[in-house]
């Protein structure tokens, strides 16, 4: 009998090959050039409102130039060596400005502190309190509550009806050169608001384990603010200091109602901000001023860095430094 070979069943075909296709472009790379397409005109409004213009006050503060004729001179460093050299004024203006921001940041950090502990809790009408202590806050450092203000500090003034009934003599403390710094100061203070919401927000976030294991060791309520509850908020200080730091150099508006616009009594409310206006606009030296805003611009971002620089040893994070 003669057995027939059948052929043997292929149990797999290889496919055809397909067709070449171009690789597509990653999911990720597409939503990336949709992003940047969808910010391409707020790009374009930083690049042509801000980024413009401040490469172009730098270029200006090498030259002398006129905004009114628009005479343009290039003199190099001229602007720098006359500012730090033969210029007292401007050495005023920095003396102001430092002694402004080193007393009224701390103070008003301190009261912004102060309230919120206060008012950190849940009591009846807690709420209705917090936003009547903030209220003030929203009005911001306006024209017409600088007016107001040097209306209160002035000769018979509500500040002077209040303090003669403790015998003080009626003064004009906003006009006389040794107290006008000084209701600045308390003006900057008075808007607390901000940065005790921020204090007040961040307490709240504070595990009440900390504390009551504080308490069973023994520990006061000095011992707890100082121990706890300063540590944890460490962080949120930080930003508050920074922001507050910032935000003060930037004084401008009470200043110059309370100097008339020029910085008196005596330069005595002569910020660096408004002798910066003074010269660019009222001295139409507009390089001049350009070199005071480029120094000063490098001067807030140094003091800044030694902010953060220092905040290794007072800053406390979370499971260590990020």
């Amino acid at each position: 009998m003669t057995v027939v070979d059948r052929p043997t069943a292929r149990l797999w075909t290889k496919p055809p090959p397909l067709p070449h296709r171009p690789p597509r472009r990653s999911l990720l790379h597409r939503e990336s050039v949709a992003g940047y397409l969808l910010l391409t005109p707020w790009l374009t409004g930083l690049a042509a409102i801000t980024v413009a213009p401040v490469l172009y006050s730098l270029a200006l503060s090498f030259t002398d130039y006129n905004v009114i004729t628009g005479e343009l001179t290039w003199i190099g460093l001229a602007n720098y060596e006359r500012m730090f050299t033969a210029d007292p004024r401007y050495w005023r203006s920095v003396q102001v400005t430092v002694v402004f921001v080193a007393v009224s940041v701390p103070l008003k950090l301190l009261v912004a502190f102060a309230v919120a502990a206060l008012l950190n809790g849940r009591r009846r009408g807690a709420g209705t309190l917090r936003a009547m202590v903030y209220l003030p806050s929203l009005l911001g450092v306006s024209v017409a509550l600088a007016i107001t203000w040097r209306t209160m500090f002035d000769t018979g003034g509500a500040v002077n009806q209040v303090l003669g009934v403790f015998g003080v003599p009626d003064r004009s403390w906003a006009t006389e050169p040794d107290t006008a710094l000084f209701t600045l100061i308390l003006l900057a203070a008075w808007q607390f608001g901000g940065p005790m919401v921020i204090y007040l927000a961040a307490m709240r976030q504070i595990p009440a384990d900390y504390a009551e294991s504080a308490r069973i060791d023994g520990a006061g309520r000095w011992r707890i603010l100082r121990s706890v509850t300063l540590p944890t908020l460490s962080p949120v200080i930080l930003l508050t200091v920074v922001m507050e730091t910032i935000a003060a150099f930037q004084g401008f508006t009470a200043a110059f109602v309370f100097g008339d616009g020029g910085g008196g009594p005596e330069d005595a409310t002569l910020t660096y901000t408004l002798y910066l206006y003074l010269r660019g606009f009222a001295g139409l030296e507009m390089g001049y001023a350009s070199a005071m805003a480029w120094v000063f611009l490098v001067a807030v971002g140094a003091l800044t860095a030694l902010i953060f620089w220092t905040s290794r040893w007072w800053v406390h994070y979370p499971g260590g430094r990020p």
